[in-house]
């Protein structure tokens, strides 16, 4: 006997079997349909047979380029923003399903700590600013990495911004430090990428270790070095055995240098740059003596006194009191830089690299040598006059003896 169906029955069975093709998609849901046609920028896309969604203007952009590499009979992924427009088509967006995607690319990246390269589209004085695909994200200047952290005199503001715009565009490996679910934007951090390597660098750093790096900053108590993911100062007083006047002269942005590891104190690096060539001091020692007198020239005044240059790397100092005895005199009224003198040393001290000089010693000498020379004068005078007194005396006893022996005959 056949079998018999109602109507009813048979409709139910073959929407039943069915009934998950059937679902409609629903706003701010991700779908994916079929290409059916497109233009410039109007993109028909087929939702499983049951529904046509439109993708045009500005939702047809994504940051991908989608739109350039779609074809009729593609696959796409879409955003619904509109459940229906007046011509019955379901409104969908291809710049808010890359923005939902990357997203939740954020999200699960914040989950599971992991380092993400993404490059800064803008920059303010206080960091640097991302949008990817209308998502915001910032980077805090503290939040950079040594190599790119503005090292500037005076945290002058117009030169941190000038030093944060030649980074926009660059691609930096960051780690999500925040993330705003609700409003869609996020905290990021460059630091905070290269810790582990950091925290590696610096257990294996050791003190009078020689490293290759490169310069981060420079500033008017030294020079910044970046090795390794850490970043180490070179003060003033180690970037030459010579006096430095300007660090900038020893160094510029972004160049390779090599130093000398000499500190170490948690994660603060001090370095040096002269400590690498032979200390010229202990040279000096051996051919600067007290009591030598020398003839250089003046290469730098102070209110305290003027330094000499007695070579390359050493300088002497004549302290304002050895340069004159008039006690309210300056050193820029008796003496110019540049003005060729003669001093003598009368202090040197190799281990706390000082050699005191003295202009007066000089006069003092000379005026020793002109007591001493009219001491002698004086002292021949005596002795001639004296002389003379004995040579009178004598030939005045001789006259009276002889006048003696003639009174007798």
């Amino acid at each position: 006997m056949a079998k018999s169906y109602t109507a009813s029955s048979v409709m139910d069975e073959l929407f039943g079997s069915s009934k998950t093709d059937f679902t409609i998609p629903l706003l701010g849901e991700l779908v994916e349909g079929t290409v059916i046609s497109f233009s410039k920028n109007r993109i028909l896309v087929d939702l499983n047979g049951i529904a046509t969604g439109i993708i045009t203007g500005q939702e047809s952009n994504d940051t991908a380029g989608t739109i350039k590499t779609l074809s009729v009979g593609d696959t796409v992924s879409a955003f619904v923003i509109e459940d229906e427009n007046d011509d019955g088509l379901i409104v969908l967006s291809l710049r808010k399903a890359s923005q939902k995607k990357t997203w939740n690319k954020f999200i699960e990246a914040y989950e599971n700590d992991v380092i993400l390269e993404l490059a800064p589209t803008e920059a303010n004085k206080g960091g640097l600013l991302l949008n990817i695909d209308g998502i915001k994200g910032f980077i805090p200047v503290s939040q950079l990495a040594p190599l790119h952290y503005p090292r500037v005199n005076g945290a002058n503001s117009n030169q941190i911004f000038a030093r944060l715009q030649k980074l926009v565009g660059e691609k930096l490996k960051v780690k999500i430090l925040n993330l705003d679910r609700e409003g869609g934007k996020l905290i990021l951090s460059e630091k905070a990428a290269e810790s582990n390597k950091r925290g590696d660098a610096l257990d294996k750093l050791e003190i009078g270790q020689k490293i290759k790096g490169q310069i981060s900053g420079i500033v008017n108590f030294g020079i910044f070095v970046t090795f390794q993911g850490l970043e180490g100062l070179v003060h003033i007083s180690e970037i030459a055995w010579g006096h430095v006047k300007d660090p900038n002269d020893f160094g510029k942005l972004g160049t390779d240098v090599e130093v000398l590891v000499i500190g170490k104190d948690d994660d603060k690096i001090s370095l040096s740059m002269k400590r690498l060539y032979p200390d010229p001091w202990v040279e000096a020692a051996k051919v600067y003596q007290v009591g030598t007198i020398i003839e250089s020239e003046i290469n730098r005044l102070t209110p305290f006194g003027a330094f000499v240059k007695l070579d390359n790397d050493i300088n002497g100092l004549i302290h304002v009191s050895e340069i004159s005895d008039d006690e309210n005199s300056k050193p820029e009224d008796l003496l110019t830089v540049g003005q060729k003198i003669k001093a003598k040393i009368i202090t040197i001290d190799p281990e706390e690299h000082r050699v005191g000089l003295s202009i007066k010693a000089l006069t003092s000498d000379s005026d020793d040598k002109k007591e001493k020379k009219s001491s002698a004068k004086k002292e021949k005078k005596v002795n001639e006059v004296a002389e003379d007194k004995v040579a009178d005396v004598v030939a005045d006893t001789e006259v009276k003896e002889e006048t003696k022996e003639e009174s007798k005959k």
